[in-house]
């Protein structure tokens, strides 16, 4: 949802940045590999020791750099590759389950099971939903819908376990309640989708 309504604007605001990066020579496949290793090391080794503001900080700036790959791919002479795609896709999902594997190690050594369950369902549940796309699309149904996309729920996370580091302790939990049953309705949506179609 999002992700579709500021497209433009942030694409604006990117380019002379992803321009940059190609002229110094940074392809979008490492930057993308940077980025996704940056975030997934950040918020396993910071947000499983408690430091999760400096860890938000650090796993926000990695993720950034996910607005950058795309832009950069086409702007490149190039232009975006399949390869590109799949690598890009594939570790959105590293990146993704490395968050919430750090917020469950934490949970775990503090015994906080109900954050515990809730990064385990917001985990799954956010696996399952660009499979489900993915799925879909390779029986030729489109299903881009859901309330729910990448965007939303690293959005709600990071905020989460931001405020989190500053102290504000009910944060994560709510921001994980609010992942899991936002992501929830997002797999029914897409499943209905293809129930219709």
């Amino acid at each position: 949802m999002l992700q579709n309504r500021f497209r433009a604007p942030v694409t604006a605001i990117i380019s002379p940045v992803a321009r940059w990066l190609l002229k110094i020579g940074l392809t979008p496949n490492v930057l993308t590999v940077i980025g996704a290793l940056g975030s997934s090391l950040c918020a396993i080794f910071f947000f499983s020791q408690g430091n999760f503001f400096l860890g938000t900080i650090l796993v926000t700036f990695f993720v950034l750099s996910d607005l950058l790959d795309g832009t950069m791919a086409r702007q490149s002479q190039v232009g975006p590759t399949k390869l590109g795609a799949l690598i890009d896709s594939t570790l959105d999902r590293v990146s993704d389950a490395a968050i919430f594997i750090g917020i469950l190690l934490f949970a775990h050594n503090e015994n906080l099971s109900a954050i515990s369950y809730a990064a385990l369902v917001a985990l799954v549940t956010g696996t399952l939903i660009p499979y489900i796309r993915a799925k879909a699309e390779s029986l030729g149904v489109e299903c881009s819908v859901g309330i729910a996309e990448r965007t939303e729920r690293l959005i709600l996370v990071l905020v989460g376990t931001g405020l989190f580091g500053l102290g504000i302790e009910w944060a994560l939990s709510l921001s994980l309640y609010v992942i899991c049953l936002a992501s929830s309705i997002t797999v029914i949506q897409r499943i209905l989708v293809v129930a219709k179609a």
